[in-house]
This record gives structure tokens, sequence and C-alpha cells, in this order.
């Protein structure tokens, strides 16, 4: 008799194109809790960029395009009073589960009180939280994802946190070496947000090349746009 496997409850991706969204994606695609089915992901109305992490829309497109998965895209004001953001990530939130989801899925690392205020964003909702990389020592899952050959950029920095230098970085062994002992080794604390470029979680790659620094709302962001002609490595600056 052949075995019958327990279905896994349909899933949406809190998707901010950086890496610990990418890699939860990854890790429930290779037998977690869950069954992705959709990415859910916001943007700012002043400049159509991925809040915090300033990707543009194009960027997003191409990346989502390359996890064939659907996105729900939500826009916000800027500033976007936390009220607002509630308001329409729940009311998102509940239409999806009208349509058959059962949770949402969140790269969320160790910050007990991030996790603690997802979890009261979802409870209206009938929805449920997983983290599948909670609790994991960052320092090893930078490495791992590493190995498991994603790629990505630092999009933000927080020059509170870290220099403004590493801004346009690629996220690599080089990077992880030189980061203070201060900086987490993933970003959890929010020194620097990325942008996914490449991995077994994407279809294919997403070159890119930095067209600038520029400084918003006390951040720095690197200004990824699509690479023209060739591949474009972005290396350490001398």
């Amino acid at each position: 008799m052949a075995t019958r496997h327990p279905r896994r409850p349909r899933a949406l991706l809190s998707w901010s194109s950086g890496k610990d969204a990418a890699f939860a994606l990854h890790e429930l695609r290779r037998g977690g809790e869950a069954e992705v089915v959709g990415l859910v992901t916001t943007l700012t109305e002043r400049d159509g960029r991925v809040a915090m992490h300033g990707v543009s829309e194009t960027l997003l497109d191409r990346q989502v395009a390359a996890t064939d998965l659907p996105c729900r895209k939500i826009v916000l004001p800027w500033p976007c009073p936390n009220a607002v953001y509630e308001r329409e990530m729940r009311a998102a939130l509940i239409a999806a589960r009208a349509k058959g989801i059962e949770c949402v899925v969140f790269g969320d690392l160790f910050l007990t009180e991030i996790r603690a205020y997802r979890e009261a964003l979802l409870a209206p909702t009938g929805l449920f939280a997983l983290y599948p990389l909670w609790g994991r020592p960052t320092a090893d899952l930078a490495h791992e994802m590493l190995a498991e050959g994603l790629e990505a950029v630092l999009a933000c920095v927080d020059p509170a946190r870290l220099d403004p230098a590493f801004a346009g970085r690629c996220f690599d062994a080089s990077l992880l070496a030189e980061l203070p002992i201060t900086c987490d080794r993933c970003g959890e604390n929010g020194e620097f947000h990325t942008f996914v470029t490449a991995g077994p979680m994407l279809t294919g790659r997403i070159d890119v090349q930095v067209d600038g620094i520029v400084e918003r709302d006390g951040f720095v962001y690197a200004d990824l746009a699509p690479a023209q002609g060739r591949s474009v490595r972005l290396d350490a600056p001398a």
C-alpha cells in the first residue's frame, strides 16, 4: 500500500527581496512544514521601491518571476503610520485566507519582539506564522547560505550600525570576514538589508549594477539597476 503523506498547509511568504526570505523559501521547498504558493511584499507609494530594502519594482519583478510564484504587492504611503500598515496587511491576508491560505512564512532569525509583533498582526486573520530559520546561529547560517549558492548585494545599510562603504558590496565570504564584530553576520539587528541575485530558490541569475550610492531617510542605499550587457561583479572597494 502506498504511503500517504500529510498535506502541508498552503503558505504565503513575506518577501523582502533579501536573503533571509529567499533562504526560507529554499528551506521549505526542500521539505519544510508548508507549501509556499505565493509571496506578499510591500512597496512605497512615494517611489515604488520595496519597503526598507529600497529595491526598485523593476528588479523586484525580475526576482519574483525567477521564484515561479505569484506576488501580492501592497502599496503603502510614505511615511506610513503603523496603523495603516497593519490595516493594509491584514486586509491582504484575510483575502488570502479566503482563497485557501493557511499560514504566513517569515525569514526572521532571533528577534523575539519582532516575532511577537508578527503574531499579534496575524491573530485577527485566522492565519498562523512559520519561521523556518528561527534560532539558527547566524554566523553559521550566513556561511550555509553561501555554500548553497545564494548570491546577494547589500542594498541598504544603517550608517549608525555599519560603515556606509559596505552598501553595494556582495554578500560573500570576504564581506563576512570584514564585518565588525558588533555586526550580526546576517544583519538581523538592522545593520544591512540585501537583494538576492541568484540561488537555488531562483530559476536564473539577476545581473545588477550599482548606479550610485544615495542617502534617504537616514539610511544609505545602493541604487541597484539591471546590469547593462555582461554580468557585473560588485567587488569590495579598494
